[in-house]
């Protein structure tokens, strides 16, 4: 989809999964994992919304440039989730890397983050 609110939309949904996992501390590679994919869909959605064209890919830093690139006001909030969450969107889902002690606290800054970011970049969609 070519619509940024397609892609918030999803983000959203999946968000409420995150947060009960994190509630409950359950699945904390599969929650991680699952909040890198939340991000790369609302960085999406805000390239999107800025008039770029969609780009096929999970590469977070390279979302993040392309943020830069057309001088978006939320590079800075961006850049330090995306340090965080870069490596784990496959070392998480996938056999043969070592995996982090759980640290959940860590990873519920991480959701608020991410979370904050979804509802900035959803105010900025126009509503329908």
């Amino acid at each position: 989809s070519h619509n940024p609110a397609d892609w918030i939309m999803i983000a959203a949904s999946d968000m409420e999964l995150v947060r009960l996992g994190t509630e409950k501390e359950i699945g904390f590679a599969a929650v991680r994992s699952k909040l890198a994919e939340i991000l790369e869909k609302i960085l999406k959605a805000e390239l999107l919304r800025l008039g770029s064209t969609l780009e096929k890919t999970h590469d977070l830093n390279r979302l993040l440039q392309s943020l830069v690139e057309r001088n978006s006001d939320l590079g800075s909030v961006v850049e330090p989730l995306c340090d965080t969450l870069v490596q784990v969107y496959f070392t998480d889902r996938y056999p043969g890397f070592d995996l982090d002690d759980p640290d959940w606290p860590k990873l519920r800054a991480q959701v608020e983050g991410v979370a904050a970011l979804l509802e900035t970049v959803k105010s900025r969609l126009p509503t329908s």
